[in-house]
């Protein structure tokens, strides 16, 4: 829902049953789920800045190539597990191969549309990420929060809390503070950075739109069928390796046949690929272990990390009273939009 491109994980009944005998595992696993996201969303965030702003020699890498080798990695993922899931016994993978997908052309078809906007947000992140710091962006992509929750109400006809009305209000009064402009907006530079910020505001701004819609498509297409959740993540792996090297021809094609389509990788660029191919099952994790408190505490200590290490270490952002005003508003809204109030127990009378 949170529009990553997660790769989905089903949950097993044996893993439901071992939770309610041991629930100090089950506190170990939430704590683990909740650590590795912290950690995964930040060095996403700071990587991938890295990478984008980094010194090389020669030419340096570009965006659309690391978004579909992300892509390819996730097809051989959804391969292997689906092969293991078959007992490697290769009759029985293609069998389910044919049954789910050759069979149902309706129904594979529908993923492409998740699949390519998918792909159209990941590159916009990248576009983002060259224009923003790292702490700007991390505040201002929780936007995605507002447009999932709009895509509900419309596509899945559900109905929010007024506690959740109020965090979506906060989280839009908290994004606009941080894109307040702070300096002497008359000399050159700052002019320059006024326009690459709206570059990458209107780029985040966009991805979270992307993001929400196809966040919602995807729910409703997997409540409403019957095929097993890694072979759903296959559908949407193949799609969007298709929906990337589009992406690579139209943009970036004279670019690749010249210099390559590996053309200045390097390990941080490696990393950056890793990152975005196995993020989702971080995400799916922490789904699966943690509830929506314990994730928007995740969200919000990652949103603080980014912005120490972005101000401290990487020297590209200054934080403003404005910013942290702002930060503190959406980080409260993370909370209270993943608020849900106990229901009142019943009452016997005797």
């Amino acid at each position: 829902k949170d529009g990553s491109t997660a790769l989905l994980i089903p949950s097993t009944a044996k893993a439901n049953k071992e939770m309610a005998v041991s629930p100090s595992s089950n506190a170990r696993y939430k704590t683990l789920s909740l650590v590795v996201l912290i950690l995964q969303t930040t060095a996403l965030v700071l990587v991938l800045r890295y990478s984008r702003t980094q010194k090389v020699a020669g030419p340096k890498y570009l965006s659309s190539t690391a978004v579909l080798v992300s892509e390819a990695v996730k097809v051989v993922t959804c391969f292997l597990v689906l092969f293991k899931e078959c007992n490697f016994r290769l009759p029985v993978l293609i069998g389910a191969i044919d049954r789910d997908v050759i069979k149902r052309p309706a129904d594979f078809l529908k993923m492409s549309v998740p699949a390519v906007l998918y792909v159209v947000q990941n590159n916009l992140l990248f576009l983002a990420l060259s224009k923003l710091d790292a702490a700007t962006y991390q505040v201002t992509y929780q936007l995605k929060i507002l447009t999932t929750a709009f895509f509900t109400v419309v596509i899945m006809q559900r109905t929010l809390l007024r506690t959740q009305w109020l965090a979506l209000l906060l989280l839009t009064a908290g994004v606009a503070l941080v894109q307040m402009p702070s300096g002497d907006s008359s000399k050159p530079e700052v002019a320059h950075d006024a326009s690459d910020h709206l570059v990458g505001l209107v780029a985040v701004i966009a991805a979270c739109l992307t993001s929400g819609f196809a966040g919602v498509f995807l729910e409703k297409i997997l409540k409403q069928g019957s095929i097993g959740l890694w072979m759903r993540n296959l559908q949407l792996a193949f799609f969007s390796i298709f929906g990337a090297f589009f992406m690579c021809w139209m943009y970036d094609g004279e670019a690749i046949s010249r210099d390559g389509l590996l053309q200045g990788y390097n390990a941080s660029v490696w990393t950056v690929v890793a990152l975005q191919a196995y993020g989702g099952l971080v995400i799916a994790m922490v789904v699966k272990y943690a509830d929506n408190i314990l994730k928007g505490f995740a969200v919000s200590l990652s949103i603080i990390l980014s912005s120490f290490v972005s101000w401290f270490f990487l020297s590209d952002f200054t934080p403003s009273l404005a910013f942290v005003a702002g930060g503190s508003l959406v980080i409260g809204s993370t909370f209270l939009y993943g608020y849900e109030p106990k229901k009142p127990s019943a009452i016997h009378s005797s």
